[in-house]
């Protein structure tokens, strides 16, 4: 089986698992994502070890876990935001379990260890939101979690496919080598063309702020391709992972995610 048919059945696999999740129910969803996070946390420090670096793995998933589901917790109205406080603890126990580990470069795996938490923890705790994001106990509105994955899919795989025929101008060489000008563009004007579509089904907000959403997505979607990317090269390696057939590792698949979440989640803050 070559690499384009492996990457689409993988591909279609993760987007029917996902959409059910989400359509399904929001704890399903959020059982569907802690572990995700987990997959994503452990790959991430997996990648991050080197000769002498070497992040707590086991702390630092279990920090990631207790953010993630704390978050959840406050988003099914079972706990209020003072729970959030207890989130800073893991952080210290971090700092305090270096002085026993005996590893070199100590603060370099502090770093990578917090760094985890931050790019793959906090992102995905926040899509736990996105169904009420003020928390006004409306319910569980499932718009604003469809109306971000299918952007950021049709924006990504939009901008794959371009690339792939029409790529010639380099994005970001130095970073990517394969992201080009050609396929960026191409993936923002499908993604803007099918976030018309959206707007009329999801009528939750209006069509301009779904693509104020959608530029969102389109800049900070690529900014987190190319950051994955400038991981990767740093750790000289093609794919985050192996557990996702024809698209590599959790991080390689959630890339455009993870810096996309929390810019689009400030906005609708402001918007609902």
């Amino acid at each position: 089986m070559n690499n384009l048919r492996k990457r689409i059945i993988t591909g279609l696999v993760f987007i029917v698992l996902i959409l059910g999740c989400i359509f399904a129910d929001h704890k399903i969803f959020l059982f569907l994502f802690l572990f995700i996070t987990i997959l994503g946390l452990w790959e991430f420090y997996t990648l991050s070890e080197s000769g002498t670096i070497f992040p707590n793995k086991i702390a630092g998933t279990i920090a990631g876990v207790f953010i993630f589901v704390s978050n959840a917790l406050i988003t099914l109205n079972i706990a209020s935001f003072k729970l959030l406080l207890f989130s800073f603890l893991p952080v210290f126990v971090i700092l305090l379990l270096e002085l026993y580990r005996k590893k070199p470069k100590p603060f370099a795996n502090i770093s990578y260890t917090l760094t985890g938490l931050i790019y793959i923890a906090v992102p995905f705790s926040l899509l736990s939101y996105f169904p009420d994001p003020n928390l006004s106990g409306e319910g569980y509105n499932i718009q604003f979690l469809l109306g971000f994955f299918l952007i950021v899919w049709i924006n990504e795989t939009s901008a794959y496919l371009v690339g792939s025929v029409f790529g010639k101008k380099k994005l970001f060489k130095r970073v990517s080598p394969n992201k080009t000008w050609e396929g960026m563009i191409g993936g923002a004007v499908l993604a803007l063309l099918a976030t018309i579509a959206i707007s009329v089904i999801f009528r939750d907000i209006t069509m301009v702020n779904w693509f104020v959403i959608a530029l969102i997505i389109i800049v900070f979607g690529t900014y987190g391709d190319l950051f994955e990317s400038l991981i990767k090269r740093s750790n000289n390696t093609k794919d985050s992972g192996k557990i996702l057939p024809g698209h590599g590792g959790i991080l390689d698949r959630f890339d455009g995610v993870l810096i996309s979440a929390p810019f689009v989640f400030i906005y609708l803050l402001f918007i609902t």
